[in-house]
């Protein structure tokens, strides 16, 4: 007896440890946080960081408003941050308690919602873009145009997502990704209908694999899984588009429901620390929009396409936005474009 309640009362004692030093709840993608940047945090804050992860914007989402109340920071894409926002989830930030939020590049907060960062502090930036086999598809050109390419036979890829395959079809055509224009969703629902000709398949995952194996020999995927391909496999070659990309910023938010808003304060701040954003981002592959971390990585990092962008194409990229109700006029172009033969 006397065993079990010695037992009990280090077991509380822990508790209690635990509770004074506090606990950090952390909601977000899977690998989207380099374990020295937890470590770190952990070590100055005397406190621990528990990180759970979600695979889609749409599942976390509707993790929110089932009523999951456990989270002090998550990581939602732009397009969602607006949407939290609108449904009153987000607790306001406090600049004050942010001083690193002067190392933030304001030409990336000039194409996100929230640009006076109200309820939300950009984390990451990744494009939508194209990658070839260069041992197999000579001569390739940075452009969207590839797809219109003869001789493809079925080796290319489209991403299997409305929103960017569309998109990338719309920017072909120098019109915004993000238009509600019926005549211009036709032209770009033609295009892709005409690019189905040279594609295997749209997809969002095997791309990956079948660019590093040689199955396929052009693809349309995402910066970060394109980058890590392309670091394991030099016959890889990352273009970026001419005509301009979707960019994706995925932000760091706290939920209204959050146990600890201060210690949240504290952690968005220290991912915005230079020297952490400098590691954190080398260490996820993405790209992280603070121009003072941007003089501590590794050229190396820098000169990979999939991370840095050409200017002039930059300005011609933009952040997918809420169509509203204007949603379904795509969702009936996407239907006509997986109908079409």
């Amino acid at each position: 007896m006397k065993a079990l309640l010695c037992a009990l009362a280090v077991s509380l004692l822990a508790l209690a440890q635990v509770r004074a030093a506090g606990v950090l709840h952390v909601y977000t993608w899977a690998d989207y946080l380099s374990p020295e940047a937890v470590e770190s945090f952990e070590k100055a804050h005397d406190c621990r960081v528990i990180v759970d992860t979600f695979d889609s914007n749409e599942s976390l989402h509707a993790r929110l408003k089932a009523g999951a109340k456990g989270y002090d920071v998550i990581f939602p894409t732009s397009y969602m941050v607006r949407l939290l926002q609108q449904e009153d989830l987000l607790l306001p930030l406090d600049h004050a308690a942010l001083p690193n939020l002067r190392h933030l590049d304001r030409e990336v907060l000039d194409k996100v919602h929230d640009r006076e960062m109200r309820h939300a502090v950009p984390y990451t930036l990744g494009y939508a873009v194209i990658a070839v086999r260069s041992d197999r598809l000579k001569d390739a050109s940075p452009s969207w145009a590839m797809f219109d390419r003869e001789g493809l036979g079925r080796r290319a890829t489209l991403l299997d997502d409305m929103r960017e395959t569309l998109g990338a079809a719309l920017k072909h055509l120098g019109h915004s990704l993000n238009s509600r224009d019926e005549a211009e969703l036709a032209a770009a629902r033609d295009v892709v209908i005409r690019w189905k000709r040279g594609i295997a398949k749209f997809d969002n995952e095997g791309y990956k694999g079948g660019l590093d194996s040689g199955e396929f020999h052009l693809v349309h995927g995402y910066s970060g899984d394109l980058f890590q391909v392309a670091q394991e496999n030099r016959r890889v070659q990352i273009l970026i588009p001419r005509e301009g990309v979707s960019i994706g910023c995925d932000e760091m938010v706290i939920p209204k429901t959050a146990p600890q808003p201060a210690l949240a304060m504290q952690f968005i701040n220290h991912l915005l620390d230079p020297e952490v954003a400098a590691e954190n981002m080398e260490w996820l592959g993405y790209l992280c929009p603070n121009t003072a971390a941007l003089k501590l990585v590794s050229p190396d990092f820098l000169q990979n396409p999939a991370v840095t962008i050409p200017a002039e194409v930059k300005a011609k990229s933009e952040v997918m936005n809420d169509l509203g109700s204007d949603l379904a006029k795509w969702t009936k172009v996407w239907d006509e474009i997986k109908a079409a033969r």
